[in-house]
């Protein structure tokens, strides 16, 4: 499959709406439940912010990432 390229352009974009951050901090997003195994690629900037805040707290980075995911699913099944 071909990639496309994006097209930006110097224009307007229109109406914005400012979202309230309920995003939780690094250090709630240490959580078990049953999980499910998916490949998923995250940009190195991420991953190596992940690693870092996951150290700090002794904690594993992916249980961080599914914690903060959880977050924003639980936000919009509201």
């Amino acid at each position: 499959m071909k990639k496309r390229k994006a097209k930006y352009t110097d224009e307007p974009i229109g109406k914005l709406k400012i979202v309230k951050d309920f995003l939780p901090s690094p250090k709630d997003l240490v959580l078990k439940e049953e999980t499910t195994k998916i490949t998923l690629s995250l940009t190195k900037t991420s991953v190596d912010f992940f690693k870092s805040e996951a150290e700090k707290h002794h904690t594993h980075y992916q249980t961080m990432i599914r914690a903060l995911i959880d977050s924003y699913t639980s936000h919009y099944l509201r």
